[in-house]
This record gives structure tokens, sequence and C-alpha cells, in this order.
């Protein structure tokens, strides 16, 4: 299993970014309240900023959402540890993501887990996160040009699913799709947005409502290459 100890040191950055950079921020996410020894370990490693645009690139340990174009954000350092540490909790070894995003997410949760799929409508951000983790050769994580709403029933059943995006209500596609013991883990609410846990016990959800967030909304369909923002 891949993992961040793995990683190219030439791909670390470490030159871009001193160490002193990263642990300050993994400090401010324990004064934050994050536990988990292996989230912390592997956000002091993994190189955040090649998860940027240059332009950005050197605000890329700040506690802040940044822009990756098209409309879609890096969330910020405390809510990608938080749900992290969340989905952890049921020792899982099948994961699905919904958004890939920029791929900072996904090749944090192939630091920690066995095997990552990924599912990304916009096909430009896509193409990015999946040459930033070949780069950083997280070989168990797959990203795929899909409608994250629908999910990847094909390798179901997974043991957790992680949404990086707004569900309006809850996606029961997705539901579906996880184990028995399994986590889901999304913001759920359109204005007013909660942190949600769902746990499947005896075939049933149980939910649990967490801290406010604010994520983008999740959407349906798909963008093809030629999306211009």
């Amino acid at each position: 299993m891949a993992g961040f100890l793995q990683f190219n040191p030439q791909l670390r950055g470490i030159g871009f970014t001193s160490q002193r950079t990263r642990n300050r921020m993994v400090q401010r996410l324990r004064e934050a309240g994050i536990r988990d020894y292996r989230v912390l370990e592997a956000l002091s490693h993994l190189p955040r900023h090649l998860f940027l645009d240059e332009a950005l690139a050197h605000r890329a340990y700040e506690d802040t959402a940044l822009p990756i174009g098209l409309g879609q954000t890096l969330s910020q350092p405390y809510i990608v540890a938080r749900m992290t540490e969340l989905l952890l909790e049921v020792k899982p070894r099948k994961v699905l993501e919904i958004g890939t995003g920029s791929g900072f997410q996904c090749a944090l949760l192939a630091c920690l887990v066995e095997k990552v799929w990924s599912l990304e409508r916009i096909e430009p951000l896509l193409l990015k996160a999946r040459q930033r983790l070949a780069d950083l050769e997280l070989h168990n994580a797959t990203v795929a040009f899909a409608d994250g709403s629908i999910g990847l029933p094909q390798h179901a059943p997974y043991d957790a699913i992680l949404v990086t995006a707004a569900a309006a209500d809850l996606p029961f596609l997705l539901a579906e799709q996880l184990a028995e013991g399994g986590r889901l883990i999304l913001p759920l609410g359109r204005e007013q947005q909660k942190l949600c846990v769902l746990d499947k016990k005896q075939g049933r959800l149980i939910e649990r409502q967490l801290e406010d967030v604010h994520f983008v909304p999740l959407l349906s369909g798909s963008r093809p290459v030629q999306a211009t923002s």
C-alpha cells in the first residue's frame, strides 16, 4: 500500500515551504481538536502546494479554502483533516470519494487506506488531479470522470464514502453502495450546511449532525475537457 513515507523526496517540495511551515499548520490542527496522529503525520508530509496553481501555492498551508478554478475550491486543512479523522474511525479498506477537485483529499486518503476510488464531474480538474497523484506515486488511488451523485456501483460496497460537496438531500444512491458497518460523511443542506456522519447498522442509516460547514453544491452531470471557467 502506498503511503506518505514513500513519496518521491523531490516532490515533497521542502525547499518551497519549510517543514517548520508545515509543522505550524499541524499544530494549528491539533489546537483545533484534530487528534488522529495518522492524519496529522500524513498532513505534515503531503505537499499541499502541489495541488494549487503556482500563483496561490504560497498560501497552501494557511487554514483557509482556496480556489482551484472552474468554480471549485480546495477545502481548508481543518475540514480535510476532520472528515478524514471521522472516516478512519470505521477502519476502512475501500473508500469512495465524491468530488476529486484538486486531488488533495484523495491523496490524503491514499496515504491512509488500502484503496480509494474518486469521482470528478469536471474533466479539466480530473486531469490535473490524476497527474498529481501519479507524480506522487499514489497508485492505490483511481480517479474517474463520472457523475458523483450516482456513485460507482461496480466497485461497491465501500467501507466508507466521503462527499466533498454539499448535497441538498441525502443521496440514497450513495447510501446503497455503503457496506454494512460502513460510514457516509458529507455536508448536507442548502444555505445552512451541516457536516453529517451516517453509519449503516442492520441496513439502516443512523445520522449524526456535527459542525456548520460551507461547501460548493453537489451537482449532477459532467463537464468535459472543453469546459471553460
